[in-house]
Parts: structure tokens; C-alpha cells; sequence
């Protein structure tokens, strides 16, 4: 949404407000000043919003998060348009603070709704694409461990929350099918516990040797990596969305969250989802678009041999 922006006002000063983590993806991408809103630390970090921002006026403000967090920290901000969701989507209070509304969508994806801010302000070239600059020093990193034209699946096994993480021993499964038609597998992810038990785990389960990469790069070096990839296969998850910007095929792995509203944007076609089964049973009547379905058990739902299907249909059209 930013760069359409861009691309349609070349000279427009841009104020993004992110949080660290995602700052650390996005450092190097040029014509954007960033701020940096460490919601770690608690109502200082509203303070510290406001004392950065502290006599500035801005013409838009592009309210894109519909957290309650996100409605306070706005008050920071001084802005003679204020732009937020639709009225049907401006939960936690934001329809407070916003004195303009983007286009009402009935069943959009993220992407697609966060592109309905880019039309509001006069861009009309609505195709995704993107442009995150990498260090060269990390596409040297991804190249050397990933050269390419190599076979390689890798995959980001953990989200965010646990629930949402597919079973050790069916990522096992696809990681040795994966080897018996000759693509290497890598393990990829953060530095936390849940992630590298979860990689211990999935080797424990394979019979193959898998190479271990979790918590062993920095989220642009992940990126460099998941561009070298051949096929990348994760949750609901943030590398699975990294890796569509990129141009990787992504197998998506989905229970809880709608993947036509959250899924691999470019990748839809080849996500494995028991999202609807699992919802028609939870919920009655007309299921509101973005609801999630509740369970801890949900993913156990997917089975190996779709997902095993889709890296075949993914490894031939590769070949």
C-alpha cells in the first residue's frame, strides 16, 4: 500500500508508525521516515508516540490497525484527514477518531482492504508489489547457504501462537517425501523456546537429516532465504507472507483463520484449510467473513497427504 502510494506521489513525505520488530524488516525501504511504537513499554510508549511527534501536522493520517491500542496511540497524531475502515470494520473505537471511511469491501483479503487506504488518497494502480530492500550482505548469506536453481523446501513451522501449529511428525512426513524426491529441507524461524522445540521436534520425527536454521537469521536474512527457496510451507504465519513478496510459492497451512481473508495473497490456490469445516460446525447461520475458529486442536484436522499433494503440484510446475 505504501509503495502504490509512492508510485502514484513520488515526492510525498510518508510517517510510518510500526512496531520494532517489523521495523527491523522494513528499515531499509527509502522515501519513508519511520517511528518506532514500543508497545512493550506499556502506556509509556504513548508518551514517547507523542513526544516524537510533538509539533507536527500531518495532511492524512492513514488509520490501517483497528486495535484499541492503535485508536489511543492516534490521538498522538495531528492530521487533518483522519481515514479509517468502513463503518462494518472500524471496530475498537475507531470510527472515534477518523473523520473519513474507505470503500466498504464484502469479502476482501487484508491485502485488499489495506489497498482501499491507497484508493482513498487518489491512487488508482491497485497491484500488489513489492520491493523490500535487502542488505547485500544478507543475499550473499541466502545464496551461499541456498545457491541457486537448488531444490529447496523450507519451512517456518511455528505461528505466532501455538494452536496454530501444524503436528511435528506430519511436517516430518513432507519434509522426507520432500528429500525422497531430492529437494533439501531447511527449518526456518525465530530465536524463541516454541519455535526451536517445535524444529528439535520435527527432526526427532523425520527420517531424514533436515537442516536446522531457526534463530539463526535476522528477519532479512530470513527474507534473502525464503526468495532462494523453492517452495516454502508454513502456518498462518508471518514468513509465509514474507515469502509471497518475494515470489516464492507458499503451501499454507490454515484452521483458525479464514485464508481468503488472511492467506498467502499470490498463493491461494495451493493452501491446505479445514478453516471452513471447522466453522460451519462452530458457527450457525451467516458466518461473518473475518471470524476465527476457536480450538486448540484445530490444525491436527489437516492431513499429510494434501499438503504432500500440493508440494508435488508445486515441485512439477518448478521442474
Amino acid at each position: 500500500m505504501v509503495q502504490a502510494i509512492q508510485r502514484r506521489y513520488p515526492d510525498l513525505k510518508i510517517t510510518w508508525i510500526l512496531g520494532k520488530i517489523e521495523y527491523q524488516l522494513l528499515k531499509h525501504l527509502p522515501g519513508v521516515e519511520f517511528v518506532i511504537f514500543d508497545k512493550s513499554q506499556g502506556w509509556r510508549s504513548y508518551l514517547n508516540l507523542k513526544h516524537v511527534l510533538k509539533g507536527q501536522k500531518f495532511d492524512v493520517l492513514l488509520h490501517m490497525q483497528i486495535a484499541l491500542r492503535a485508536t489511543i496511540a492516534s490521538l498522538a497524531i495531528s492530521a487533518k484527514l483522519r481515514i479509517g475502515f468502513d463503518r462494518f470494520r472500524a471496530k475498537e473505537g475507531q470510527w472515534l477518531v477518523t473523520n473519513h471511511r474507505i470503500e466498504p469491501q464484502v469479502t476482501p483479503h487484508v491485502l485488499d482492504g489495506f489497498m482501499g487506504f491507497a484508493q482513498a488518497v487518489g491512487v488508482t494502480d491497485l497491484i500488489p508489489r513489492w520491493n523490500i530492500p535487502v542488505l547485500a550482505a544478507d543475499t550473499e548469506f541466502a545464496k551461499a547457504l541456498i545457491p541457486s536453481g537448488s531444490p529447496v523446501l523450507v519451512i517456518c513451522a511455528a505461528a505466532s501462537k501455538a494452536e496454530r501449529n501444524w503436528l511435528p511428525e506430519r511436517y516430518a512426513a513432507v519434509a522426507d517425501h520432500a528429500v525422497e524426491k531430492g529437494y533439501r529441507v531447511i527449518l526456518c524461524g525465530g530465536p524463541t523456546t516454541l519455535e526451536q522445540v517445535l524444529a528439535d521436534n520435527i527432526q526427532r520425527a523425520a527420517q531424514s537429516e533436515l537442516e536446522n536454521q531457526v534463530g539463526k537469521t535476522t528477519l532479512l536474512q530470513l527474507l534473502a532465504v525464503l526468495k532462494q527457496a523453492t517452495i516454502v510451507l508454513a502456518p498462518d504465519t508471518g514468513p509465509a507472507h514474507m515469502a509471497v513478496t518475494q515470489g516464492t510459492p507458499v503451501i499454507g497451512l490454515y484452521a483458525h483463520s479464514n485464508p481468503g481473508r488472511t492467506g498467502p495473497y499470490t498463493c491461494l490456490g495451493s493452501v491446505v484449510s479445514v478453516y471452513q469445516q471447522v466453522i460451519t460446525k462452530q458457527k450457525q447461520g451467516d458466518i461473518p467473513w473475518g471470524v476465527r475458529a476457536k480450538g486448540d486442536n484445530l490444525m491436527a484436522k489437516i492431513d499429510v497427504d494434501p499438503v504432500i499433494g500440493q508440494f508435488d503440484l508445486l515441485a512439477k510446475a518448478w521442474n
